[in-house]
């Protein structure tokens, strides 16, 4: 038996020659999808291989400097952007994935979008009835319960006592963490392993069990044969993971399950060549873009201390037959503030002084459901490295607009002395009475600072091949008899909601059906 099927983490810049293993199940990534499918599939005694292509980072790596941390946890250093650069897009590349850099917001998946892909995406067997106790078993595991309203810092409480004021339903959230000291790094990986990321819970599990977790892994591709794939082809990368090391790795395994994220996994089947007869990989991809508003308040806020996101608002989420929204609020360390303020020299400056009292606010648009938000598509830049398109629908650009307004006149409910759009040039507002010069702003491609940290779609489910990638049966892909999908790729629509807990609940409702039928 190879030395790297033995139970454990094995850093892949250690390794020093290439090699080729076997496994009952190898899968691609080791985030929300893929580490609760690998707890589940080898708990039930299949030989589990994860293959991920972060590295292998724990509460003793963690040193809370954003300069590392961006570089080290987030794909591309923190910088992946669209195509026209028009988007940014936070994403983790790490052991454990996106989950060892959110900032821990748990939404089940709303009834409603359940119902929408039940009903327009041919999609079966995945309602609330179906995922609820799932959902139960994840929240226990992870400890997931809602922050009361006194633990909630100034930045979020701002948010709450705003909407309160003015009669707009708001809450606080649920959050995965257990003796959380309120540190407020949790997006640079959290340094008393109080978040209950992947990487301290279903990985750790995983591995107890047997599983091998191989990190510095790039699956370039998998190799197919007669309708099943057969091997994942494998680069290993440098501490660093930006150089290879010369070393390859080759994984037979008798099943494969693709959990790399939703840019990630259409990547790895676009570069195979896995079969596509109706066009619908890279397909529909959703990324909630986000727009920001900043205010300043009297009192110190503080922002990068604390819970970063404790409190929401799902009072525009159904906006009937227009584009919904959730206000959330948003964490303010130095390095990612400085990025998006917007402003050049003296004013940037001038800003960057009125840290400690600034708020900031988010507005997170729903995309893909509504017939003409067709989200944006994955494809391949001649590297075979992955690139997205996404071209902000209309309706989306008007749903950006109202929340601007919506946001400004919380943050003047809450007190601020100013409140700035992300323009270029920026709005800045000393009233209520200023708000609506907002209108006359342009919410259009590169005018406004617009974000996502959540990515979705791209290798969507359901029952028809001409509507999805994988069916929604068991996620199988509809072309290949022994590969599943097992991660955001497949939602047919955007959420509204952050999207862990409905990862974590789809995975673990399709484990555990795979495992028996598969055992």
């Amino acid at each position: 038996m190879s030395r790297l099927l033995e139970p454990g983490v094995v850093e892949g810049q250690t390794l020093t020659k290439s090699e080729t293993i076997d496994a009952d199940v190898c899968i691609v990534g080791s985030g929300a999808g893929g580490a609760v499918a690998a707890a589940n599939l080898q708990a039930a005694g299949l030989k589990v291989v994860v293959l991920e292509e972060g590295g292998y980072f724990t509460q003793t790596r963690f040193r809370m400097l954003e300069r590392e941390a961006f570089q080290n946890l987030y794909q591309e250093g923190g910088a992946r952007t669209t195509r026209d650069a028009s988007l940014v897009i936070l994403q983790g590349k790490a052991v454990g994935g996106t989950t060892v850099v959110n900032w821990t917001t748990s939404f089940r998946t709303p009834g409603r979008v359940l119902s929408r892909w039940h009903d327009v995406h041919g999609v079966k067997g995945f309602g609330e009835a179906d995922l609820a106790p799932h959902w139960d078993r994840v929240e226990r595991r992870l400890n997931i319960a809602q922050v009361p309203l006194e633990a909630t810092n100034p930045n979020n409480r701002l948010l709450y006592d705003g909407c309160e004021k003015l009669g707009i339903q708001v809450e606080t959230t649920h959050r995965n963490t257990r003796n959380c000291i309120h540190s407020g790094y949790c997006g640079m990986g959290c340094p008393v392993d109080a978040k209950q990321s992947m990487l301290v819970s279903y990985l750790p599990d995983a591995v107890s069990a047997g599983a091998t977790v191989i990190s510095r892994c790039r699956v370039d591709r998998l190799r197919f044969h007669a309708g099943k794939a057969e091997a994942a082809e494998c680069t290993l990368l440098d501490a660093s993971g930006r150089e290879p090391t010369g070393a390859g790795l080759t994984v037979r395994a008798k099943r494969f399950i693709l959990a790399a994220g939703a840019i990630g996994t259409p990547a790895i089947l676009l570069r195979s060549g896995a079969p596509d007869p109706n066009r619908r990989l890279g397909m529909r991809t959703f990324l909630h873009p986000v727009v920001t508003s900043m205010a300043e308040f009297p009192d110190a806020v503080n922002g990068w201390y604390g819970a970063p996101q404790s409190v929401a608002s799902h009072h525009y989420y159904d906006r009937g037959g227009e584009v919904g929204y959730l206000l959330e609020a948003a964490p303010v360390h130095p390095g990612l503030a400085a990025s998006a303020l917007p402003g050049y020299g003296e004013q940037h400056r001038i800003l960057m002084e009125r840290l400690s009292h600034m708020a900031f606010h988010l507005a997170l648009t729903g995309d893909g459901l509504h017939d003409d938000v067709p989200g944006g598509t994955v494809s391949l830049r001649d590297d075979g490295t992955p690139v997205v398109d996404y071209p902000v629908a209309e309706r989306t650009w008007a749903a950006l607009r109202h929340a601007q307004k919506v946001m400004a006149r919380v943050q003047f409910a809450a007190g601020a002395k100013a409140v700035w759009t992300f323009h270029d040039p920026a709005l800045r507002m000393t009233s209520e009475k200023d708000i609506d010069a907002i209108d006359a702003l342009p919410f259009a491609a590169g005018k406004v600072a617009v974000f996502s940290a959540h990515v979705m779609g791209g290798a969507g489910m359901s029952d028809d091949p001409k509507l999805g990638v994988v069916r929604s049966e068991d996620l199988r892909h509809h072309e290949i008899e022994n590969l599943h999908v097992l991660d955001g790729s497949v939602f047919p629509t955007g959420l509204g909601v952050n999207p862990q807990l409905s990862i974590y609940g789809l995975a673990d409702l399709m484990s555990t059906r795979l495992a028996s039928r598969w055992t």
